[in-house]
């Protein structure tokens, strides 16, 4: 893994830079999950050292004026297998990369697709759409962006396909928010909150204000790994899935279980090994995406989490040269076992909305 680059942190409230398997209609039935209101929404930041949390010195910010989007060339995709489930077999897959509360740029992304018609319905369908996490934060309509998301699940489904949602870090990290607000955790650092971590990372006091129980409760049931077609879904380009079972099943229902039992330290713990990142993008890192695919399947990994300007190492310098850096869609890397689906919606980039298989 290569050293992360320097951020600056943007200050509270202010837009800034960087599902389940069962029927996508409705969450998974089982016990309603305890989801403790948690203290006020936002606190006044605290000072804290320097090297406090994950990722509180993680990615650079930069400011966005305009949003490009691309629609990247792409392979024909085989006629679909017969599936007991959809009837005349299942349609085209695409993936949705980091959203991070652009919704505005989300509608106009799937729109481009033909995924959706004007009024925001779905418009596709038998195609499968997943997206690989991290719908809040950052940017200014989170809230807005999960109320689309599983509007097109019911949507989707009724039309006989199906869109469906990972588990990102930002997720955990508004979860942990709401749950656990400032309960002090163990951090690598010292003491830690979710709370901080949270205002640090982006947090909108108009995600939490407008934050309801049905958010809560979908979060928490997104699925972590899922393997589509050969490629295996997840959202971090990190091997720490492989702390959290041998299986696409069992990591998922791991982490359903740390969710449901809602221990502080131990959310925390997942949150920080989900944020985790650049595990394949040096000399060694074919080697860590093969340990993902023997694992749990498919031959090629695709993720989102890491914006494809980091991954070049284009931006991030000291210096501040490649700040503008053109995204043209998915970056492909470790030997073509890797697929990059985030654009940099935060950093003046993409939002990347695009069809598997690719042509590279």
């Amino acid at each position: 893994m290569g050293a992360q680059p320097p951020a600056s942190v943007p200050p509270p409230g202010a837009p800034s830079g960087n599902t389940p398997t069962g029927p996508p209609s409705v969450p998974p039935a089982g016990p309603p999950l305890h989801l403790p209101a948690g203290p006020p929404a936002v606190a006044p930041p605290v000072e804290l050292p320097e090297d406090y949390t994950p990722t509180a010195r993680d990615l650079p910010v930069i400011g966005r004026t305009d949003t490009l989007i691309d629609r990247p060339a792409v392979l024909p995709v085989p006629e679909p297998a017969a599936s007991p489930d959809v009837p005349g077999g299942l349609g085209p897959l695409y993936v949705v990369g980091d959203v991070h509360g652009y919704h505005d740029e989300l509608r106009e992304a799937l729109a481009a697709e033909g995924l959706i018609d004007a009024n925001g319905d779905w418009a596709a369908g038998n195609a499968r759409l997943w997206f690989l996490g991290d719908f809040t934060d950052r940017g200014p309509d989170g809230i807005g962006v999960i109320d689309l998301v599983m509007q097109l699940s019911a949507q989707a489904a009724a039309a006989g396909g199906y869109c469906k949602a990972l588990m990102g870090n930002h997720e955990l990290l508004l979860l942990g928010a709401k749950r656990f607000g400032d309960t002090p955790v163990q951090s690598g650092a010292g003491t830690a909150s979710f709370q901080a971590a949270w205002l640090l990372n982006g947090g909108q006091k108009s995600d939490m204000d407008r934050l309801e129980d049905h958010h809560l409760q979908w979060m928490a049931r997104l699925d972590a790994v899922m393997e589509e077609d050969g490629h295996l879904l997840v959202h971090s380009d990190t091997t720490a899935y492989l702390d959290y079972g041998g299986s696409i099943e069992a990591v998922n229902d791991t982490v359903h279980e740390v969710l449901t039992r809602s221990d502080a330290d131990e959310v925390w713990d997942l949150f920080r090994k989900f944020t985790k990142r650049f595990a394949f993008r040096d000399e060694s890192g074919s080697q860590a995406v093969r340990e993902l695919l023997d694992a749990y399947g498919g031959h090629r990994v695709v993720h989102g989490h890491s914006p494809i300007p980091y991954l070049l190492g284009e931006v991030g310098a000291e210096d501040g040269e490649g700040d503008g850096v053109a995204v043209n869609g998915p970056h492909v890397y470790a030997d073509g076992l890797a697929i990059a689906m985030d654009g940099g919606i935060t950093m003046a980039g993409k939002l990347l909305v695009v069809q598997l298989p690719l042509s590279g």
